[in-house]
């Protein structure tokens, strides 16, 4: 038998099924002849009967081939519920039947993954799909051309100073720096989000760290992956890789203290640094982990015995806004010399403005970024009453600080990030590329990286076991046996198809608009459907 792999596509994770009646079917051959996705397939199914040929009972137990009318588990040959099969059947046995899942396609080539996996909430109210692109530039501003123009998708992570605060003067005709401006790095706008080596298993997060470094060295696309709490392994922060990631600190500081032993040893500087306050999809617990995915390789990088490990709500070294400007990043921007980025991440809320307010007037001009993270994100560890009615969607929020710091002539100073719900429905360019045009300078995403590494969990209750270690598909889990399951090379494969296809997608949105670069702040790029929205955002609205 064929080895079978949890990223392997079932006819379950498809669009559509076909029911097969046997008794019913002469196996005349119709149904194949007539699909033109050669979606079905003639198969032989072993069955086991009990029967009896005498007069007085003397069951015989035997095993039995049958013919079948087997459906072909890919997306290349996914059957489409044309129903040409069910049209031709003289004997009615057969149909297609729509897949109550309903999961849909992320990668339609090389039998790609499909949309699922995690918890979330809101499933039914998403801002972004009532928001389309409304304003395509024809007539009135030239289009560009997706495939032939050249585009800048970069995005600054670090403290960008405005014209007037730049350091700089002319001596003898020469434009010379009198003092350090903040360092700035200049990133793709889609970074991976923080999921720990403890939340994920060893080989996943290994999947996802191959990825961000094949996207850098071969495909040229600066994509940043964030470390999530818990530390790194101590091998990558010696490596010359540590350029493409974000070191996380949060509120447990959990591997902390094995990041402060490998600095003299860093052989580059990571390409920021994170401060977690809080989590969009569970403001109010925290992280946790679970004491069973606390293995013997997580107990060495974070430093603490085989226990249940919580993160506060609450950052432990905060206590106000301003404390965080003068305490926490004005000591980690020191501990690298000044030479790194220090972003902070909060859940969104209502008081998001006033933290970003805070941040702008930040006198050290030391803060190089506002990630703000939105209620539906997925997470695998959180009380149902907090995953449903705690938090706040990341869009309205996005476009008030932006608003804030267009206000105060400071847009732009401290680059804006939003995360939480980007790609649920199979298409993060396009929530992306919304996200940017209301004011975000990029998007960090997680759910859809464990969708594309397998998972199988869905919203529905399909699964949905990431906290308890007993992951099937190898991707939150710390058992050996189980985190076989999962393959590195494969996964990490459709994560760097997924991002080369995000790309492609985003310059076709781009396009249409006429712009080169990043549509930052555009929002009369976009129209909404809903007259709530469309006021809230300060977009047009049309029906």
């Amino acid at each position: 038998m064929e080895t079978v792999k949890t990223q392997d596509i079932a006819v379950n994770d498809l669009m559509w099924k076909i029911e097969h009646d046997p008794s019913r079917c002469t196996m005349c051959g119709s149904c194949i002849a007539s699909c033109t996705f050669k979606a079905i397939k003639a198969d032989v199914q072993r069955k086991s009967v009990t029967i009896s040929e005498s007069n007085l009972p003397e069951p015989i137990h035997q095993q039995i081939a049958i013919p079948v009318i087997r459906q072909v588990a890919s997306i290349e040959n996914a059957c489409r519920g044309c129903g040409m099969c069910e049209k031709v059947c003289p004997n009615n046995a057969i149909r297609p039947v729509r897949n109550p899942d309903n999961r849909r396609n992320l990668l339609s080539r090389d039998n790609g993954p499909i949309k699922r996996g995690g918890r979330t909430n809101l499933n039914s109210q998403r801002t972004l799909d009532k928001i389309i692109v409304g304003r395509i530039s024809q007539m009135t501003d030239p289009s560009l051309d997706s495939v032939r123009h050249t585009f800048d998708i970069r995005s600054p992570l670090g403290r960008v100073l405005s014209a007037k605060e730049l350091p700089f003067q002319m001596e003898n005709g020469k434009l010379v720096a009198t003092k350090k401006t903040p360092p700035v790095r200049w990133i793709y706008p889609l970074i991976f989000s923080d999921m720990s080596i403890g939340a994920l298993s060893t080989r996943a997060w290994e999947a996802v760290a191959m990825a961000t470094t094949y996207l850098n060295e071969r495909c040229g696309l600066p994509v940043r992956m964030s470390s999530g709490e818990g530390g790194m392994p101590v091998k990558l922060l010696e490596s010359e890789y540590l350029k493409y990631f974000i070191i996380q600190i949060a509120s447990g500081h959990f591997g902390w203290n094995r990041i402060i032993k490998a600095m003299p040893k860093m052989k580059v500087d990571p390409a920021a640094i994170l401060i977690k306050i809080g989590q969009g999809a569970k403001p109010g617990d925290g992280g946790l982990l679970q004491a069973e995915k606390v293995a013997p390789h997580v107990q060495a990088i974070r430093g603490v015995p085989k226990a249940t490990l919580a993160s506060p709500p609450n950052h432990q070294g905060l206590y106000s806004i301003e404390e965080s400007v003068q305490k926490m990043h004005l000591s980690l921007n020191a501990a690298f010399g000044f030479r790194v980025p220090v972003a902070i991440k909060c859940a969104a809320s209502s008081t998001s403005v006033s933290v970003y307010n805070n941040l702008l007037r930040d006198p050290y001009k030391i803060c190089g970024g506002f990630f703000i993270d939105g209620i539906q994100g997925g997470t695998g560890a959180a009380n149902e009453i907090s995953l449903d009615h705690t938090g706040h969607p990341v869009v309205s929020k996005i476009r008030d600080c932006y608003n804030a710091a267009v206000e105060q002539g400071a847009q732009g100073q401290i680059p804006l990030y939003g995360g939480g719900g980007i790609g649920m429905t199979g298409n993060a360019a396009a929530d992306a590329f919304k996200m940017i045009c209301l004011g975000a300078n990029g998007v960090f995403c997680g759910k859809i990286l464990i969708q594309l590494l397998g998972c199988v969990g869905n919203e529905q209750g399909r699964c949905n076991a990431c906290n308890t270690g007993k992951c099937p598909t190898g991707i939150c889990t710390q058992n050996p046996r189980l985190v076989k399951r999962l393959d590195v090379d494969k996964g990490a494969q459709k994560i760097v198809d997924y991002v080369l296809a995000f790309d492609a997608e985003l310059r076709k949105l781009m396009a249409p608009i006429g712009n080169s670069s990043l549509p930052v702040g555009r929002s009369d790029a976009l129209v909404s459907t809903d007259k709530a929205i469309a006021d809230k955002l300060g977009i047009q609205y049309v029906c």
